[in-house]
């Protein structure tokens, strides 16, 4: 058996695992975890009494006029709670309190859903108000170990008292049923103590207003049946007679009764002390037995953890329901991305290419470069071409590029507007929200004024390089065969440089020699397979251009290639962010985040303490 620190200890963890759990479960639009019944048990009970175990609290309960305040004043040895021959209609419950919870921080922490308020009338408890008030004094007589309470009437009309018995019955350890002839097969005081039954309360029962020694062959059917139908099992028993004079001065007598009563019952003769008598119940097993009681709530499959639990599941489902029909819709649509031209990323390549250049190489490539762009400049004088202005090739295919984002934005809004349609209950009105006034066209607006920003140049530059970099670390036997034949390349320009001259293309040739001359980058950026053979076979041997060539060009034209996807996923990923930005928001985020709720730590960290409640022990030796 564990301890009730043991237990105490676990129910904290419980709690702080289903806080964290709330607060990742609000996503999905539940109702607020601590208007459950289980989570009121942790909060009103199981923590709050946890935190002592040298008392008990005992409520006198039970329906209209019958006697319980009488009884309360008989506990207390005082008239604390106003009574009358009449229905005095209590509506609040009253505490009686020893010295050491004479403050209202000592009780808030164990009647926390009540508003305490301190007070020496007994008529204080009469007043009719909405508010929930627990109204309580100070006894210097009553047990250190007892705080005693009266409540309202069970079975009133007025249904804020059976929430405000609900809640008595839930700070309660200890449940003093008071019944009568008339009240005992009451529907409303059965469904009471049902859930004292269910939630296995010590429950004292005191049949009052019995004409004894007449009715003693009557109450103990009158219990039978009330226990069999309430599931109740009663640890003591005691009957009180119908005395009002007595009642009025609290001299009415007790008398403790067996139960269940055999043949060879003797009842007693001698009054009893009901106070002593509670004072000296063997607390740490009523404590037990109380918490026993409220853990198996904690974890019953239809109303405990377990169905707070299985309701995330089925929420997030939907969710994961509706991720599930927005991807496939979405991956419905497909249009062609335009490509960059050829020569564009060749240029880009070729550019890396001279960066990277290092030594003799690099000082002849530079030089002839250098005199071939000098050569160029008055040709590029009379195009009238403007330095400033920005390249045709990125024109037109910002052009290009904003009619394919054109095709699929109206993709998009065709398939959101079907399934706003079909009444999902999580997709409909968040759609309809997206879709909502202007949003199509503002949306439409704020991507296109990104798209006019878009820098096309600097992201193909910055793609090369990436690529680049990692063709080098990856496939280094290529690139050593492209830096053999770059060199051999370096050591023909001069005899190009001649031989143009001497060919009669002078100037225009020394222009050319960079695309006549960088045999390794046109080799592979045009996959020719026309390189002269003494060239390549000088520069990397017979087996580079042996019968796995064609190989070795398809590979090429393949790696070439991937600059052109890559661009496109660098454009189509350019575009899922402005989406992102200018559409979504956190609506995409939203659901997949809802649908994995069951996934998430807290999830499984409530499933782990639910395993450790279900195996605490609470039998007593």
């Amino acid at each position: 058996m564990q301890s009730l620190q043991d237990v105490g200890n676990t129910i904290s963890q419980v709690q702080q695992s289903v806080d964290a759990l709330a607060k990742e479960a609000a996503q999905l639009d539940l109702p607020a975890v601590s208007t459950t019944e289980w989570y009121q048990l942790i909060t009103q009970k199981l923590i709050p009494q946890l935190s002592d175990s040298t008392f008990l609290v005992v409520a006198v309960v039970g329906g209209t006029n019958i006697g319980k305040s009488v009884i309360f004043n008989h506990l207390c040895g005082s008239k604390v709670s106003a009574t009358s021959p009449l229905a005095s209609g209590t509506k609040h419950p009253t505490c009686l309190a020893p010295p050491r919870f004479a403050n209202e921080n000592s009780l808030e922490t164990i009647f926390s859903e009540f508003d305490l308020r301190h007070s020496d009338d007994a008529n204080d408890a009469l007043q009719a108000t909405d508010d929930d008030v627990l109204f309580w004094r100070e006894s210097k007589t009553a047990p250190e170990n007892l705080l005693l309470l009266d409540t309202p009437d069970i079975d009133s009309d007025a249904q804020i008292n059976w929430s405000r018995a609900d809640k008595v019955r839930r700070s309660a350890d200890v449940l003093i049923a008071v019944l009568t002839q008339q009240k005992y097969n009451d529907a409303a005081v059965k469904k009471f103590f049902r859930c004292a039954a269910e939630e296995d309360k010590s429950i004292l029962v005191v049949f009052n207003q019995l004409l004894i020694p007449d009715d003693d062959d009557y109450w103990p059917i009158w219990l039978k049946t009330f226990c069999e139908e309430t599931g109740i099992s009663p640890e003591y028993v005691y009957v009180a007679p119908h005395d009002r004079r007595a009642a009025e001065q609290n001299e009415l007598p007790f008398y403790h009764r067996q139960w269940p009563i055999t043949e060879e019952t003797v009842h007693e003769q001698t009054a009893r002390d009901l106070m002593v008598d509670l004072s000296e119940l063997r607390f740490e097993e009523i404590k037990l037995k109380s918490l026993a009681g409220a853990v198996t709530a904690l974890s019953d499959s239809q109303a405990g953890i377990p169905a707070y639990l299985a309701e995330i599941r089925r929420r997030s489902g939907i969710y994961g329901d509706a991720w599930k029909r927005l991807a496939e819709r979405l991956q419905e649509i497909s249009v062609t991305w335009p490509a960059v031209p050829n020569p564009i990323v060749i240029q880009e390549v070729r550019n890396w290419w001279k960066e990277h250049r290092t030594g003799w190489e690099a000082s002849v490539h530079g030089f002839y470069d250098a005199l071939g762009r000098g050569i160029m400049w008055p040709i590029r004088q009379l195009q009238h071409r403007d330095p400033e202005a920005e390249p045709q090739w990125i024109t037109n295919y910002r052009q290009q590029e904003w009619r394919t984002i054109q095709q699929q934005l109206v993709a998009i809004y065709d398939r959101l507007e079907s399934l706003a349609q079909h009444g999902h209950p999580v997709l409909a009105s968040r759609l309809n929200q997206l879709m909502a006034g202007q949003t199509r066209e503002n949306t439409l607006a704020a991507i296109k004024e990104e798209h006019q920003h878009a820098r096309f140049e600097a992201e193909l530059e910055a793609l090369v390089r990436l690529q680049m970099q990692s063709f080098r670390e990856d496939r280094k036997d290529w690139f050593k065969i492209l830096q053999r034949l770059d060199t051999a390349a370096a050591a023909a320009r001069p005899a190009v440089t001649v031989a143009l001259f001497a060919t009669g293309f002078g100037p225009v040739g020394n222009a050319m020699m960079p695309m006549m001359t960088d045999t390794a980058l046109q080799a592979a950026l045009h996959v020719a397979g026309d390189v002269t053979a003494g060239t390549v076979t000088a520069a990397v041997g017979e087996t580079a251009i042996s019968s796995s060539t064609s190989t070795g060009m398809r590979y090429l034209e393949a790696w070439f290639h991937q600059f052109h996807q890559s661009f496109v996923k660098v454009r189509q990923i350019w575009l899922i962010q402005q989406l992102q930005k200018h559409l979504w928001g956190s609506f995409l985020d939203d659901l997949q985040n809802a649908a994995d709720v069951p996934k998430t730590e807290e999830f499984k960290a409530v499933e782990q303490e639910l395993i450790t409640l279900r195996d605490l022990s609470f039998q007593t030796s």
